[in-house]
């Protein structure tokens, strides 16, 4: 399972990169065409990019919760290894119910754009809503892994609290 995670954290990076990348095409077009008569105003650059930014957003998402810097707010002093797998833990569930809505709430947003075509590119619009989804299910898989990690740290009562014990998930280095 580990190898699975870790290769479908690759590929949500690449995606990512290519998701950024591709994206500059159509804003350029846009850019150029708004300023100048180079070239004629394409209608559809304006919602390619938009849809590339959803999922841009989308998969930010998704690698932020695995690398944990997308929900992390550092409001308490830096406590023993224990207490802050404690409150990482207690974060974490948060994190997994919102999960759930995204979940939830995105199959169903997928049922309604199920026979939507897009505006411009008459693309499915379950292209676009399935991110969603995706991204609750994404999610869930990252964020039970990382509570797994953190529950392991909290149980240890054998284990002497320090900072040896801290693994990252995304690379498996000690932090």
């Amino acid at each position: 399972m580990r190898k699975f995670i870790n290769g479908y954290y690759r590929l949500l990076n690449l995606l990512l990169g290519m998701s950024v990348g591709i994206l500059v095409v159509p804003v350029t077009l846009q850019m150029i065409s708004r300023f100048t008569q180079l070239i004629p105003a394409w209608i559809w650059t304006e919602e390619l990019a938009r849809f590339l930014f959803i999922w841009m957003v989308m998969l930010g998402a998704m690698i932020g919760v695995r690398d944990g810097s997308h929900f992390d707010v550092d409001v308490w002093p830096e406590l023993k290894p224990r207490f802050n797998a404690a409150f990482r833990i207690f974060s974490m569930v948060f994190v997994l119910v919102f999960a759930l809505v995204f979940v939830w709430y995105g199959i169903k947003f997928v049922q309604f754009g199920w026979t939507q075509p897009s505006e411009l590119a008459d693309l499915p619009m379950t292209y676009i809503f399935i991110s969603w989804p995706l991204t609750g299910f994404t999610w869930l898989l990252f964020g039970w892994e990382r509570m797994r990690a953190d529950l392991l740290i909290v149980i240890d009562s054998a284990a002497p609290d320090d900072t040896s014990k801290l693994r990252d998930i995304g690379t498996g280095s000690v932090v």
